[in-house]
């Protein structure tokens, strides 16, 4: 494995809350933090690190992703937990802050609201299924 590993949504939670140091950064896309939501980390005293893996509605790898993950403030001490929709694109947001020398680099496995279900439809697993604090934007 090419980064530090999976948590849960739970996992995460739990970390965020006994590291004072802890980040979390959703690379989802402006539009999902938009109209999805975002995490809610405020009992924690902490805010939601938001940096786009790739942009909407294009696609395209942001270029500047580790450019903008440092001027957020994480360094190499951190314990970085990353968050998409479902736990795929930020396995590559998790790999990439690695390579730069971010020992600690985790992906949130079940992302924000999980994979599609037989139906097709998301919200069985992930941070929102699992009851954790979010909020729309």
């Amino acid at each position: 494995m090419s980064y530090a590993g999976d948590l849960s949504p739970q996992q995460a939670w739990d970390i965020l809350a006994e590291d004072p140091n802890a980040v979390l950064v959703d690379v989802r896309t402006r539009a999902e933090w938009s109209y999805v939501g975002v995490p809610e980390l405020s009992e924690l005293g902490k805010e939601v690190v938001l940096i786009e893996w790739v942009s909407f509605p294009d696609g395209q790898r942001n270029q500047h992703f580790v450019e903008q993950l440092r001027d957020a403030g994480v360094t190499d001490d951190n314990q970085v937990l990353f968050l998409c929709r479902s736990g795929q694109r930020s396995v590559g947001a998790a790999q990439t802050a690695t390579a730069d020398g971010v020992a600690k680099a985790y992906n949130i496995s079940e992302g924000f609201e999980g994979a599609t279900d037989a139906n097709g439809h998301r919200g069985v697993v992930g941070w929102k299924a699992q009851g954790l604090p979010w909020r729309q934007s």
